[in-house]
């Protein structure tokens, strides 16, 4: 306990999933922690859950897609407690329409999907990098996806978004290493954040698992993930022990991309025979 004691971290995206799991998990280490989002209510529901740990929490209301609003998060974030520590770009967004071929695909939200997940990212860190140059310290981790890796069906944006991330990632890495700042990537798998989501996520997910309606998964460790799995790996990324690693995706996911399946929606279906032919 105490690993991150005197550090201020910002982690977009705090308040719902990944974004709320990551802030307790490194408040109960000591950090100070800044949440921002667009929905004031849940940023209020994790500082309160981060005040219970005894460590001060700053709300941000920000839309993380506009540039100005990605610049004041850093000035009220300095203003207020003083220093940033760590930057953690988790916001994203994954939409729960039917997907659509691509000829259906609108120019709006080709952009949104662009901005939430991949322009957001370029945003934020360029507003806190003449910072952290200027100490001459300082760690961003961007939060990418699986799907980063892999060709999903229909999920143009995202996938394409989050593929950009990896690879903004190591371009940042490689130009800011001079400075002493580190840029690291966090890779999730399929992590189950139910405790985390807005109660209607809750409700219609358990109505899910009661009719069977969830999709099986190839996940080699024969288990979904638990928030802590991500917590632990920011934990380490955000603390000292980390600091001759950057440029790294790191995948935490069970060994569902190497396994081959997830997250494609395809299975190999061919004999040897065939496949020998």
């Amino acid at each position: 306990m105490g690993t991150l004691d005197g550090k201020v971290i910002i982690i977009t995206g705090g308040g719902t999933g990944l974004g709320r799991s990551m802030a307790l998990c490194l408040a109960a280490e000591g950090a100070d922690i800044v949440v921002a989002a667009r929905r004031k209510e849940p940023l209020e529901e994790t500082a309160r859950g981060i005040r219970k740990l005894g460590r001060k929490a700053l709300v941000v209301p920000t839309d993380v897609t506009d540039p100005t609003q990605c610049n004041a998060l850093i000035e009220k974030t300095l203003a207020e407690m003083g220093k940033i520590d760590v930057l953690i770009n988790n916001a994203g967004i994954v939409r729960g329409e039917r997907r659509v071929p691509l000829w259906e695909i609108t120019d709006e939200s080709w952009h949104t999907g662009i901005d939430v997940n991949l322009s957001s990212v370029f945003y934020c860190s360029r507003a806190v990098s003449k910072y952290f140059a200027d100490k001459k310290s300082g760690k961003i981790i961007n939060v990418a996806s699986g799907e980063g890796f892999r060709g999903q069906r229909d999920s143009y944006m995202y996938n394409t978004a989050k593929a950009g991330v990896v690879n903004l990632t190591r371009v940042m890495a490689m130009s800011l290493a001079e400075y002493n700042i580190r840029v690291n990537c966090i890779v999730p798998g399929f992590v189950d954040t139910f405790e985390y989501q807005p109660e209607e996520y809750q409700q219609a997910m358990a109505q899910l698992r009661a009719t069977g309606g969830t999709r099986r998964l190839f996940i080699p460790i024969g288990h979904t993930g638990k928030p802590d799995d991500i917590g632990y790996l920011a934990l380490f990324l955000c603390s000292d022990a980390s600091d001759y690693v950057t440029a790294t995706p790191f995948i935490c996911d069970g060994g569902g991309l190497t396994g081959g399946f997830a997250t494609t929606g395809y299975a190999p279906v061919v004999s040897l025979k065939e496949a020998l032919a």
